[in-house]
């Protein structure tokens, strides 16, 4: 009986073919825009996933706090609050912690010969490059030896060497960084952009104590005083566990009474990640609800036509009934059509979503990723439609008079 039913779909939607090809044209566009969108978004998940697992999922940033003046904070980092031997004790007394890194960092304009450009300085321990997992490309990395004897050496990030060598061998040559020459030691890996946007390799890197000698100058009264430690976290070990050491750690050193706000701020790198996480999964199912309005026209569609069909077809239905066929042979027949339909639209507007991801990737060059139940989810609500859309029409066959469908001309 379902293939008998089936064959009279198929003889009946061929009948019309224009007609069943513009019906179907809504599913198509629904099923191929619904995974087009999802593909979407979650290519920028996907990607924003790779960012931040680029800047590292196991790092705490702990910054300077704030300064205080008659009762105003002047807000975060404005206050030198850290030193360099914080990093050191954090480094040593927790064992959640892998290695931790101090840093001091500004933007300077840098000059090679009759080249100059404006990249970010920053004063790092050696431990930095473990820390951030750098590796140096080209040369040496800066060594504990560089940094007892504030040595005036430095690394270059990539797009900072290519604006002040070009296509030179920038390993053993100068720069000077307000007026105070550098030697190059080494080139640092390509890293990319941050999730914000930052150019991560558009940089300089060297020893934190020639930094606050040669350049940044000394805080009074706090000679080994900086304005970030990042600390690496060891892999198994609990984030917010070793936040909380760390924060203990600090306010002991710190000597705040248990009243006292903190005069740091520790940031975790996963709270972050979770935030873009979740924006990411509000814009994909955005995009998918946006793409279901067209399933939803598209099922209306097939309401419409099947109410036309059933209405030119009264006659027919009237004479199937004169013959033996049940009301519930009625309904059947007008629902199988209408889930052909969909079916036959949902495979296609498969076809041209996958094709229309693969397009954009190619030409926009943007990530895209195609998942199977997507693939499938759009396919149940394809057929889904068709059976909502179908229903009414075919119970108001299946409910016909015969002799009254008879008598309609």
């Amino acid at each position: 009986m379902v293939l008998e039913n089936a064959r009279s779909a198929a003889r009946a939607l061929r009948v019309n073919k224009l007609r069943s090809g513009l019906t179907m044209l809504g599913i198509v566009i629904g099923v191929g825009a619904l995974i087009t969108m999802v593909a979407v978004g979650a290519g920028a998940e996907a990607r924003l996933a790779e960012q931040i697992q680029s800047l590292g999922t196991n790092l705490i940033v702990v910054t300077a706090g704030s300064k205080m003046s008659q009762g105003v904070r002047a807000g975060q980092a404005t206050g030198v609050t850290l030193t360099e031997d914080d990093a050191l004790a954090m480094q040593s007394e927790i064992p959640a912690i892998q290695a931790a890194a101090a840093t001091w960092a500004s933007t300077m304009q840098v000059v090679h010969g009759n080249q100059n450009w404006g990249t970010l300085v920053s004063g790092i321990m050696p431990e930095w490059l473990d820390v951030k997992e750098r590796s140096v490309l080209e040369g040496r990395p800066i060594t504990t030896d560089d940094h007892r004897a504030a040595a005036k050496v430095v690394l270059v990030g990539q797009t900072a060497a290519h604006h002040l060598f070009g296509d030179e061998d920038p390993i053993g040559l100068t720069i000077r960084i307000r007026r105070v020459p550098f030697t190059v030691i080494g080139v640092l890996e390509r890293k990319g952009q941050s999730t914000s946007g930052w150019d991560q390799d558009d940089n300089v890197m060297i020893p934190l104590s020639t930094a606050r000698q040669k350049l940044f100058g000394r805080v009074t009264g706090k000679a080994r005083a900086i304005w970030v430690i990042t600390a690496k976290v060891r892999e198994g070990e609990d984030m917010v566990e070793a936040e909380a050491q760390i924060r203990g750690l600090l306010r002991q050193r710190h000597h705040l009474l248990p009243e006292q706000d903190d005069d740091f701020t520790l940031r975790n790198p996963d709270e972050v990640q979770e935030k873009y996480r979740e924006a990411s999964q509000i814009m994909t199912y955005l995009l998918a609800a946006v793409a279901s309005v067209s399933l939803l026209v598209g099922g209306i569609g097939i309401m419409n036509i099947m109410l036309v069909s059933v209405t030119e077809r009264t006659r027919e239905i009237g004479l199937r009934m004169a013959v033996g066929a049940r009301s519930r042979d009625i309904l059947t027949q007008f629902l199988v059509e209408a889930l052909t339909l969909s079916l036959i639209g949902g495979a296609i507007g498969i076809a041209l979503g996958v094709g229309g991801s693969h397009a954009i990737t190619y030409f926009a060059e943007w990530q895209t990723l195609i998942a199977v139940d997507t693939i499938a989810v759009a396919f149940f609500f394809a057929a889904a439609v068709g059976v909502l859309s179908g229903l009414y029409p075919a119970r108001r066959a299946a409910r016909l008079d015969p002799i009254e469908a008879l008598r309609h001309e």
